[in-house]
């Protein structure tokens, strides 16, 4: 997805909101459909049938039939994708949608000309019902555009996402091979010894976003001073959220052009970062403790940058074991996790060898994913998931 900054008028705005609210309304009904349908019953009703039934509301509805029917047809197109998803065993059931949160719209069949632009740094795009909507021209239009999506975040900004699959980024073709250790206090540490950080809050604005937590606790729910803290909340996180987006896609381009083997270490970070609170007879312990802990874990941005990576560097990124890759010495293989001695000090208590902590669990993966790729080369299969030389043995 490319994505581009709208600039909507309030009356264009106004027009978006509808799409919005008419697309989360036939959406929040398809998850009602599906709610009450249990196996061994009828089955419940698929995108034909929903569109017929949308017709239907359509002509008894005045308030629906204003809207646009491509944007609640696409509505419905996207839950069928979502349930397809979920039955595939890849995604979660769809849910509700909720006003304010996750807020957009799709739109399908676009020709050549609903998309112009109009100056260096602006261009124009054909939204149906609203007319033509402006957005910054930060770079190129992919060429052939099928459909875009606009949306809308918490803190009131708009965007339209172009779809358009990019090529990937050529391997460079040294055969270097490179290890990506991801953490807490370094975002990502490379086997070369480069520690990466992803950009947070600063000081400031750290500051500021604690005292207007402290006063949308004091203010009364649906007030006005209390929308105002948000949306001055909303702001502060999507600005984060943008430094930390703008750090994963420039550190995985550099990445992915400067070797031709990635390797990672293969974290299931849904797991990793689920809430400690357990339940009712059998709470959870240190609960604040590990939700501090998925906060940075999620502002490190470790599964956006593997992501990212897989997508700039596909078949080129190779996911190791991570177990026991932060207590193996890289330069004898010794394992001992008295090793490590800090969080950023690692000297092996066999050899004596001493390096940054992050760097000697890069070279670790570094050397995993060199023997994978041997291993792939020439059909073999690694049976050690870490190891200096990985043994290899023939693949039955």
């Amino acid at each position: 997805m490319s994505r581009y900054r709208l600039q909507p008028t309030a009356a264009q705005e106004a027009a978006l909101l509808e799409h919005c609210a008419h697309a989360r309304f036939v959406w929040n009904l398809a998850v009602e459909q599906h709610a009450h349908w249990k196996p061994g019953r009828k089955s419940a009703p698929g995108w034909a049938e929903q569109c017929r039934q949308l017709t239907q509301a359509r002509a008894a509805f005045d308030w629906l039939r204003a809207g646009s029917v491509i944007v609640q047809q696409q509505a419905l197109k996207d839950f069928a994708h979502a349930m397809a998803n979920f039955f595939g065993g890849t995604h979660r059931r769809p849910t509700w949608r909720k006003r304010g949160q996750g807020e957009g719209f799709r739109i399908v069949a676009v020709k050549p000309g609903d998309v112009r632009r109009l100056s260096r740094h602006v261009g124009e795009v054909k939204v149906p019902k609203v007319g033509w909507v402006r957005f910054r021209w930060s770079r190129a239009v992919p060429a052939g555009v099928k459909s875009f999506r606009v949306t809308r975040d918490r803190s009131g900004r708009w965007h339209v996402a172009f779809a358009a699959i990019p090529e990937p980024i050529p391997a460079p073709g040294t055969g270097e091979v490179a290890g990506v250790d991801r953490g807490i206090a370094v975002s990502a540490a490379l086997s070369t010894e480069e520690l990466l950080n992803a950009p947070t809050l600063r000081e400031a604005e750290t500051d500021r976003l604690l005292r207007l937590q402290r006063k949308l606790a004091r203010a009364k729910r649906g007030s006005n001073r209390r929308a105002k803290v948000k949306a001055a909340i909303a702001t502060l996180k999507a600005r984060e959220t943008d430094r930390r987006k703008d750090w994963v896609e420039k550190t995985s381009t550099a990445i992915a052009r400067r070797f031709d083997v990635i390797g990672v270490e293969d974290l299931k970070i849904g797991n990793m970062t689920r809430s400690a609170r357990g339940t009712i007879d059998a709470p959870g312990r240190n609960v604040r403790q590990k939700a501090g802990l998925n906060r940075s874990i999620l502002t490190a941005g470790w599964g956006q940058l593997v992501t990212r990576l897989e997508h700039k560097a596909p078949g080129r990124v190779v996911k190791v074991d991570p177990r026991y890759t932060s207590q193996i010495c890289n330069a004898c293989g010794h394992r001992a996790a008295e090793s490590r001695e800090s969080q950023s000090r690692f000297r092996c208590v066999a050899c004596g060898h001493q390096a940054n902590a992050d760097a000697n669990a890069a070279c670790n993966i570094r050397d995993t994913a060199a023997g994978h790729a041997v291993a792939a080369r020439e059909g073999l299969r690694v049976t050690e998931p870490v190891h200096r030389e990985p043994q290899l043995v023939l693949s039955a």
